[in-house]
């Protein structure tokens, strides 16, 4: 068999093939993260990786396909695997009978159109809403007939499907009752937030119904939300780069820049005063050649770690009462 994907249903196909004994060929874009590609590859399938977009992906495995006689699974346009994905609905309703809203991440539309086929089934008054990124809002546009695509990255690589697909399409029109869009630095914030108040690791394409919820919570208030995390396939340095942008958003990380005397001495008197203030040093960074200062002073590059806006204020505003031309980088 063949299948493609950027990486959750490829190690769902790998696992089970083998699991029954059967050689598996996946083909995933050149950008899926190494930690998706590697355990994919540890259920025993062949990796190929080919092309920038999920859609090129699977062209080239349908024509391996062709080419080899193997079957294709389809990710998300294929009866079964919708079928099969619509349990995730029936087991959030029988955990949380009060539910009254599902929120669900949209790529070719596979997840949304099998929650949706079977809780419409049993609770017609459930709202089903799709969150896709607007860099990829093929779902969307199809609905609201603008949004083009970007086809640039996005850390939702489990979504980025710039084609819905056929049979997924009719469903989500008929049952799903809205879509909504959430951009990059939305989705961030939703890993962020999963991560720290939650503790639970979750890939972008995964936060993409929180993302959803903190961009309009006006929308959802006084509604039982439920929300469906489907992945923690996250790329470690991904998630270190999210968590150090996060830390920045919300000025628990800030770079300061201080011009000064270059004497002995100085940078511990700046050293100083950030501690008095309440700060950590993070990093430290000297510019002489690179400066627009004089020769006998030296600009010096802090990245702290505050508590957040008011504290950055704070620390600059004593640095600058002990006499430093500080500012904020």
């Amino acid at each position: 068999m063949v299948a493609a994907s950027a990486g959750n249903h490829a190690q769902g196909v790998a696992y089970h093939a083998q699991r029954l004994g059967l050689p598996a060929t996946i083909v995933m874009p050149s950008f899926t993260p190494g930690v998706k590609i590697e355990r994919t590859r540890g259920f025993g399938a062949e990796i190929v990786l080919h092309g920038d977009s999920f859609d090129a992906a699977r062209a080239h495995a349908l024509r391996l396909a062709d080419e080899r006689g193997l079957s294709f699974v389809h990710a998300f346009d294929d009866p079964l695997v919708i079928a099969g994905q619509g349990t995730i609905g029936l087991e959030m309703l029988a955990a949380q009978p009060a539910l009254d809203t599902l929120v669900v991440a949209v790529g070719g539309g596979g997840l949304i159109a099998g929650i949706a086929t079977a809780v419409k089934a049993q609770r017609p008054d459930v709202q089903i809403v799709g969150v896709q990124s607007a860099r990829f809002p093929g779902m969307y546009r199809l609905r609201h007939g603008s949004a083009p695509a970007s086809g640039e990255g996005t850390i939702a690589e489990g979504i980025a499907v710039g084609e819905p697909g056929q049979l997924t399409r009719a469903i989500v029109e008929r049952l799903v009752d809205d879509l909504v869009l959430v951009d990059e630095g939305e989705l961030e914030q939703a890993v962020l937030m999963l991560l720290e108040v939650e503790k639970t690791v979750v890939e972008g394409a995964g936060a993409a119904g929180l993302a959803a919820l903190l961009k309009t919570p006006a929308r959802w208030a006084g509604r039982q939300v439920g929300l469906v995390l489907c992945g923690g396939n996250i790329d470690p340095l991904l998630l270190a780069a999210i968590i150090g942008r996060g830390m920045v958003r919300a000025g628990r990380l800030a770079r300061i820049r201080v011009a000064a005397r270059d004497l002995p001495g100085t940078l511990a008197r700046i050293a100083t005063v950030v501690a008095e203030a309440g700060a950590n040093v993070d990093e430290v960074h000297h510019q002489r050649a690179f400066s627009a200062l004089s020769g006998r002073q030296v600009e010096i590059e802090l990245v702290l770690q505050t508590r957040d806006e008011a504290h950055v204020a704070a620390v600059i505003a004593a640095l600058q009462a002990a006499g430093f031309d500080a500012s904020r980088r």
